[in-house]
């Protein structure tokens, strides 16, 4: 591979890491409102006996584990993303030591 083309992708990859990470601090934070909000509504369905609230409580945790997924995604895409970042870098490496 060219060194040019290295250098592109090394941009692209590095565009897509930066983004990313920023995303991972907003899902953070919505993580975090999520779960209280979950706890909140959990226990409030503890102390209530209606169903509505139960019913809340489930939506509540069921919105709090889906973030939590889209978390784990990201995070798994950052790790790539650094691992490709790598090649890239040793690649290019290389190519300047010829």
């Amino acid at each position: 591979m060219g060194r040019r083309t290295i250098e592109r992708r090394l941009k692209a990859t590095s565009s897509r890491l930066r983004s990313s990470r920023e995303e991972l601090v907003i899902i953070d934070e919505q993580l975090a409102h999520l779960a209280d909000e979950a706890a909140d509504s959990s226990l409030r369905a503890m102390v209530s006996d209606t169903p509505g609230v139960s019913y809340e409580a489930r939506k509540a945790e069921e919105h709090a584990a889906a973030m939590a997924q889209h978390r784990a995604k990201v995070v798994a895409s950052i790790e790539e993303l650094e691992r490709r970042q790598d090649e890239l870098l040793d690649e290019l490496g290389a190519l300047r030591r010829e």
